[in-house]
């Protein structure tokens, strides 16, 4: 499956873990402040992301490539959102007397038309789950006003690029929230350089490549292979042995669905044999330690990211 191709062998390049390593990544302490320099965060990768495929790519080259008019004209509008994301919530932070981050240096897997329109659908995926992640800690009522105003647009854009692509616009009833430290994993992958006054803190997993598949995933039905995720585990925590039960938890609209790994004999990977029913849309996958406990203490790699 394209999707797959792209996004799960780019986050595998995006991370690693390069020495043994024994840590846990843990919940952090947030404040609204924080929580807006996350946002703005967020919103500064998304405006370069449009900014760089409308200079990059012409109107001719999507017509081309399957998205006739008025896709491209949308595809400014959207960047015109992000751009107007970025602008009210820098502006918000200077009034509250909080110091704004700033926009750092990024890299996208983007080749051609397809897998930008490819990527935008994962990026705007991941931007509704990082709203909808962050609204319960957010204390200022104004400011989750905005924010639940930010997210309907963001949902807005998902929906369209997904209808663009051919996928359902709305496959699932509920959106799929993720916490700080899981969106911070995913969007760490695209950031290669730049400095920011701002000290986010907020903690990377360790990455979780799928294998490529040229096919579907479908609930019920496909088997995941994680590849190299075993030897990983013993990177991050040189307990995990053969016999260690390690869980992948499958993060589906307001469900979270442990399905237990075992190791592909003679390799290195952790594999399921079945994605769990419920699993739809754009969902998330991380190992965990635990059956019942899908806190940041018990995650020890992901998300990773499959269209099901």
């Amino acid at each position: 499956m394209y999707f797959s191709s792209v996004i799960t062998a780019f986050l595998a390049a995006g991370f690693s873990v390069a020495s043994p390593i024994e840590k846990r990544v843990t919940t952090p302490v947030v404040d609204d402040g924080i929580i807006l320099n996350y946002a703005l965060t967020l919103e500064y990768l998304e405006r370069k992301f449009y900014m760089d495929a409308l200079s990059n790519f012409t109107q001719a080259d999507f017509i081309a490539a399957g998205f006739p008019d008025p896709f491209y004209a949308n595809l400014m509008e959207i960047y015109f959102d992000e751009q107007t994301h970025v602008t009210f919530l820098s502006t918000a932070l200077a009034a509250a007397g909080v110091t704004p981050t700033v926009e750092l240096q990024y890299t996208f897997p983007v080749t051609d038309v397809m897998s930008f329109v490819t990527l935008s659908s994962v990026l705007e995926g991941v931007g509704v789950s990082a709203y909808l992640g962050a609204a319960a800690f957010i204390m200022n009522a104004d400011y989750l006003t905005a924010a639940g105003s930010i997210l309907t647009v963001e949902a807005r854009h998902t929906a369209y690029v997904r209808a663009s692509l051919g996928e359902s616009p709305f496959p699932n009833p509920f959106d799929t929230p993720l916490d700080f430290n899981q969106v911070f994993s995913l969007a760490a992958a695209f950031i290669t350089g730049g400095s920011s006054p701002v000290t986010l803190p907020f903690m990377a997993f360790p990455a979780l490549a799928l294998a490529c598949t040229q096919s579907y995933y479908e609930a019920n039905h496909s088997s995941v292979t994680f590849t190299g995720a075993f030897a990983n585990a013993q990177m991050f925590d040189s307990s995990i042995m053969h016999e260690t039960p390690i869980y992948a938890v499958f993060f589906s609209g307001l469900m979270k669905l442990p399905v237990p790994v075992h190791v592909v004999p003679g390799t290195t990977d952790y594999m399921i044999d079945m994605i769990p029913a419920g699993a739809v849309g754009q969902v998330y996958v991380v190992l965990s330690r635990s059956v019942t406990d899908f806190s940041d203490e018990s995650i020890i790699a992901g998300p990773a990211i499959l269209e099901v």
